[in-house]
């Protein structure tokens, strides 16, 4: 069987002044080498491509929708607005995110190899049009 996508809901704390997740601790954090945060405005669309040798962990605050292709097959997966999820991609999983609020969406992405713009770890596949 091949690798395929985990998902997780990660608990979302919230009061007056706002909010805070912690979307990747204990050992899933020591494996990282980047880290980054998106803010993407309403309909927007992140990823589209998979990784050749990276595992990609990615935080995720509704609403959204996650799609991936795990052997061949389309998987949908939608965050709800007020909630928290971390999806584990290994290599070769093609993913793509998309805000489907009306107001910026909040992304994490951890992944298991530095990035480097001059010999990027990410193939494009289209999986949302934008």
């Amino acid at each position: 069987m091949n690798p395929q996508v985990t998902v997780e809901s990660v608990p979302f704390f919230s009061d007056a002044r706002g909010w805070v997740i912690e979307p990747v601790s204990g050992p899933l954090l020591a494996g990282q080498r980047n880290v980054h945060v998106v803010f993407s405005e309403p309909g927007a669309v992140r990823g589209n491509h998979y990784h050749e040798r990276a595992t990609e962990i990615l935080a995720v605050v509704g609403p959204a929708l996650i799609r991936v292709r795990e052997n061949d097959a389309v998987r949908d997966i939608p965050v709800p607005v007020g909630q928290s999820m971390r999806f584990t991609v290994p290599p070769g999983i093609a993913h793509a995110i998309q805000n489907t609020g009306s107001r910026p969406m909040v992304l994490m992405s951890f992944s298991t190899l530095p990035h480097d713009r001059a010999h990027p770890d990410t193939v494009p596949a289209m999986l949302i049009e934008k």
